[in-house]
């Protein structure tokens, strides 16, 4: 089982003598080792746009009867993110700690199988590196084999990890846009504050007067120590941590 502190770790490089070996099979054209598969599907991938494992996987198994080789496994990444490094999946993992030299590995697209070009670019020369070809069928096949398959591979990595720095801020701005007209984003609500129906923070009476509490007590010298012991003394266990975020924040509430 891989240990997911430790990240798998590719083949040992061949020596010059396995690698001359490996292209001169190579050259002559089918995989020269065992073809693995691998798919990602996140939860939120619908079926209508072509992204479902099926559709992956008849892609994998057209593929690999085109370049005449048959599929020793395929490997499938369910509900993982695709931030995540390829050597810290699960499934990623696990092939890695498969491969062989002279063995190839099949993805139907670049986004499947990488989300930044940092680790796109280190998986394909790990690969290369230990004699292992691999194969992304969206940029035309083998992406380890020659300089403009890798130039290809370089540019749309980069605007694989261009997008998704976009939908981050994105992601971000709208949160910043629901946190300004006080939105619930999840979590535990703040101090002096209950989730309504519709999602909108609403006050809690009994804790806004806590928090009113609170700093008239800073405004009187109290220090976030000293008005939690006092607070903890009458029933209400704040730590000094949530009154001194209670004493800075806007609006009543704890930051």
């Amino acid at each position: 089982m891989n240990n997911p502190n430790h990240p798998a770790k590719y083949p040992a490089k061949p020596t010059r003598r396995q690698l001359a070996k490996l292209a001169q099979a190579k050259a002559q054209g089918a995989p020269t080792g065992r073809v693995w598969g691998y798919v990602r599907v996140s939860t939120d991938v619908q079926v209508d746009e072509g992204e479902s494992l099926e559709v992956q996987q008849r892609q994998l198994e057209g593929y690999a009867q085109m370049i005449g080789a048959g599929l020793a496994h395929v490997y499938v990444e369910a509900g993982v993110t695709g931030s995540k490094p390829l050597s810290e999946r699960p499934q990623g993992a696990a092939m890695i700690a498969a491969l062989a030299p002279g063995d190839t590995v099949i993805t139907p697209k670049l986004d499947r199988m990488f989300r930044s070009a940092f680790d796109a670019l280190g998986v394909m020369e790990a690969m290369k590196a230990a004699g292992i070809s691999l194969h992304a069928i969206d940029l035309g096949g083998d992406v380890t084999g020659n300089g403009v398959s890798k130039l290809v591979f370089t540019i749309l990595a980069g605007v694989a990890e261009w997008e998704r720095e976009r939908t981050r801020e994105r992601i971000t701005d709208v949160k910043r846009d629901q946190r300004q007209r006080g939105r619930y984003l999840g979590g535990t609500a703040p101090f002096g504050w209950s989730v309504g129906p519709d999602k909108v923070l609403v006050a809690d009476e009994a804790q806004q007067a806590v928090i009113a509490r609170i700093r008239a007590r800073a405004a009187e010298g109290a220090g976030p120590y000293d008005i939690s012991g006092e607070l903890r003394e009458d029933g209400i266990k704040l730590s000094h941590v949530t009154v001194r975020k209670i004493m800075h924040a806007a609006g009543g509430a704890a930051a």
